[in-house]
């Protein structure tokens, strides 16, 4: 392995996790909205938010098994928007919560593997 392939890696490493966060930003932006426009109970609005707030600190502090886990959590999120498209394929805040949830998933995915590549490199 060349010294100039290590950049690499860790940019590539870098730009996944940005996304990761910015999508899950995106995701929590789209439930709010979503809940702002529908106004469900104070019940309902806490149980579209909590699950990706729980994970928001491990997501910050760079913990690949967070993002290994917040995939299995969007796949929740991703089923109800699928269910939602259905219904009413026109509808713009679904489209952009499956857009952020799809880019969501793979950007943790990629980060969680490659994250855990780097850390056993240096093991």
């Amino acid at each position: 392995m060349s010294a100039q392939r290590l950049p690499a890696r860790a940019r590539r490493t870098a730009i996944s996790r940005h996304i990761a966060l910015l999508s899950l930003a995106l995701l929590l932006g789209v439930q709010l909205l979503d809940s702002w426009l529908r106004q469900p109970p104070l019940t309902i609005w806490v149980l579209r938010v909590l699950p990706l707030l729980i994970f928001l600190p491990g997501l910050v502090q760079d913990r690949p098994r967070t993002y290994i886990w917040i995939c299995f959590v969007i796949l929740m999120y991703f089923l109800i928007l699928v269910l939602r498209l259905f219904a009413a394929p026109t509808d713009p805040v679904a489209w952009v919560g499956m857009i952020s949830v799809v880019s969501l998933f793979v950007a943790a995915m990629m980060y969680a593997r490659w994250r855990s590549q780097e850390f056993n490199r240096a093991l």
